[in-house]
């Protein structure tokens, strides 16, 4: 048996359309909604512990899907969902998971807004440009966190993408301010961001393709002596969109993958248990095409023969 990764737990997110619609209609019942019996807040319930009981390392929450056009609800929203994971959640930690650091902060809030002894929760995301704001709470309310390797200013890598090295840079920008605040290494989990196989097709020369960039970023940080001991963590559900079947094996292969560069966490599914059994080999080696994309000629046919090979026998 392989050693799998830190499942973070995905379910509980608002953009999944199969848990959204008991989310939405807890929201459609106002007051009341968190607390008094339905067979939305059941199957939320539910929800909640079949992921601690699959081995959840955190129950991640993200409602940003429900405040697009009123952010204050999302904060509201966020406030409520900790509450529930705190009390279904069998112990296991929340990752507190917005791109509004409103919403963020309302969560780790919320998280330590009981007599009861809690784990330490997970903040995903902070950038470059939130450190000021969200790592002074470290001070206050304990938490760890994922940083996602995005600067402010427009990257200037090839392809207009950001190199390894512009990565490698923010990462570490963040790693040191995180050192100030009074983190420790365990407690960092960088994101280099999972771009979909199916349209991981750069055409330009030179290129590199999207997951060779976010593999080789990890690679690197890993083995800076300094950075070394932080972890590494990605969407992985990102990596199957849009192609046409196989979508669990597809993210075992690239877990399995993405391990060998040092992945050693990921939001997941976390009833498939990634990481602890081999994946198919063909999809490892489909998956190993497109990490092998340095911006060569050869590495791009081997990728684009393999996923047009992949596609039609997903037809047949």
């Amino acid at each position: 048996m392989l050693k799998g990764i830190i499942g973070i737990g995905e379910s509980l997110h608002a953009s999944i359309p199969k848990h959204a619609k008991p989310m939405k209609e807890l929201l459609e019942m106002g007051e009341g909604a968190y607390t008094q019996q339905s067979d939305a807040l059941t199957a939320i319930k539910e929800l909640i512990e079949s992921q601690a009981d699959d081995g959840a390392a955190y129950i991640a929450i993200n409602v940003d899907a429900f405040g697009e056009d009123d952010p204050k609800t999302a904060v509201n929203l966020m406030v409520e969902y900790t509450k529930l994971v705190r009390q279904w959640g069998k112990g296991v930690a929340a990752c507190i998971d917005s791109s509004d650091d409103d919403i963020l902060v309302a969560g780790l809030k919320e998280w330590y807004n009981t007599d009861e002894a809690v784990k330490q929760p997970l903040v995903n995301s902070i950038k470059v440009y939130t450190v000021d704001r969200l790592m002074p709470l470290k001070k206050e309310y304990d938490f760890a966190f994922i940083g996602m390797l995005m600067g402010e200013e427009a990257p200037t890598g090839p392809g207009g993408a950001h190199s390894i090295d512009e990565l490698y840079a923010l990462a570490k920008e963040l790693f040191d301010k995180a050192m100030e605040y009074g983190f420790t290494r365990d407690e960092i989990y960088f994101d280099s961001t999972v771009y979909p196989l199916a349209i991981d097709m750069p055409m330009t020369p030179g290129v590199a393709s999207f997951t060779f960039t976010a593999f080789e970023t990890i690679k690197k940080i890993d083995t800076d002596p300094d950075m070394h001991g932080v972890h590494f963590s990605m969407g992985i559900s990102n990596s199957c969109r849009d192609l046409p079947a196989r979508k669990v094996g597809i993210c075992r292969a690239y877990v399995e993958v993405g391990m060998r560069y040092g992945l050693d966490a990921g939001i997941v599914n976390v009833a498939h248990h990634f990481g602890e059994s081999p994946a198919d080999p063909e999809l490892v080696k489909l998956v190993e095409a497109f990490a092998n994309m340095d911006g060569t000629m050869e590495p791009m046919n081997d990728a684009m023969m393999l996923m047009g090979q992949f596609c039609v026998s997903a037809k047949k």
